[in-house]
Order: structure tokens, then sequence, then C-alpha cells
């Protein structure tokens, strides 16, 4: 059995060890945690999960030795023999057993309570990366249909254009044809009230015919002289 001395070395001994881990788990917790959009960044993060789940397995661990430790060592009081200072040191070693345990699940506690933060944050920013993609997406088609839409209205603006030509050009000839039948007609009144002019116009025509010919053969015949 071990003595008193040796079980307050151990107790100690174990009580250093817990500190140490429970610092040490402590700047785990407040490390940065924050999730990476990359499945290749993700293994860090499992890493230092890994890491904060052993270093509190390792201080649970101490934990029952050192109260394993205080019960030898009240198994040792209970059979007398120890003044009021010894007891005064199981006690404080009871005392500080107790506040171990509360720094554990505290530490853990506010571990779990940032990563659960961290996590809802992640899931806010990822909300809000997809309805900047979903808007920025909306915002490309909706430009395209504005592009496609003066597209059409300046088409549509072209086939105007080009039909009042054709109508401008289609009322143009109209007007010629009308005026052209009018003066026909006025031709054709004038013809009919003067007669003899007319008559006299035909053998003009006729005579001008006949002198073309007459000369058109004096100039062959002195051609072929």
């Amino acid at each position: 059995m071990n003595s008193w001395e040796e079980l307050r070395k151990q107790a100690r001994k174990l009580e250093n060890d817990i500190d140490v881990k429970l610092t040490c788990l402590s700047k785990l917790g407040t490390g940065s945690h924050g999730l990476k959009s990359s499945e290749s960044d993700t293994e860090p993060l499992l890493s230092a999960d890994h890491m904060i789940e052993s270093t509190a397995s390792e201080i649970e661990s101490l934990l029952v030795k050192l109260s394993d430790t205080n019960e030898k060592m009240s198994d040792i009081m209970a059979e007398g023999g120890k003044d009021a200072a010894a007891i005064h040191t199981l006690q404080r070693h009871k005392e500080i057993l107790e506040d171990y345990k509360k720094e554990l699940n505290k530490t853990i506690n506010n571990i779990q309570s940032r990563k659960d933060r961290e996590q809802l944050m992640h899931s806010v920013r990822k909300d809000i990366d997809s309805y900047k993609n979903s808007t920025s997406k909306l915002n490309r088609r909706m430009d395209m249909y504005l592009k496609e839409n003066e597209h059409i209205r300046a088409s549509d603006r072209l086939v105007q254009d080009q039909i009042q030509i054709v109508l401008d050009t289609r009322e143009h000839l109209t007007s010629q044809r009308q005026h052209l039948k009018r003066l026909h007609t006025r031709l054709h009144d004038i013809s009919s009230k003067f007669p003899l002019l007319n008559s006299l116009m035909t053998r003009i025509t006729t005579r001008k015919r006949r002198d073309s010919v007459i000369v058109g053969c004096v100039v062959g015949v002195c051609t072929f002289l």
C-alpha cells in the first residue's frame, strides 16, 4: 500500500498534468474553427477536432486517477493517525478535483458553443453566397433579355421604315400614273377638237419617214458607187 507522502506527490503530479492539459484544451477551443468551402480544407479541422477530443479524454482519465488517489488518501485518513494539517490537505485535493471537473465541463461546453456558432455563421455565409450567385445569374439573364428586346425593337423599327418607303414609292407611282392618264386624256381631247391639226401632224410624220427613206437610198447608192 502506498504511503501518505507518495499519494500526496502522486496527487500533485496528477493535478499539474491536469492543469497543463486544461490549458492546452482551452487554447485548442479558442482556435479558429472557421469552416472552409473546399473539401481539402476540412482535413485540418478534422485534425483539430480530433486533438480536442483526445485531450479531453486524457483529462478525464487523469481526473479518474486523481479521484482514486484521493480515495486512497481518505482510506489512510480513516485508519487514523493524521493531524489537522493532513485533513486540510486531503480536503484541498478534493476541492481541486471538483474544480477541475467543473473547468473541464465548462471548457467543453464553450468549445461546443463556439463550434455551433461558427457552423451557423458558415451556413449563413453559404446562404448569402448562394443568394448572390442566384442574383448575379438573374441579372445576367435580365441583361440578355433586355438586349434581345432592344434588338427586336431595332429590327421592328427597320421593318417599319422599309414598309414606309414602299408605301411612299407606291403613292408616288400612283400619282405619276394618274398624271400620265390625265395628260393622255387631254391630248386625246385636243386631237378630237382639232382634227385638221391631227391630220397635218400625221402627214408631216409620213413625209418625214418618206424623206428618211429617200435619203437612205441616196446614201446607199453613193456608198455602193
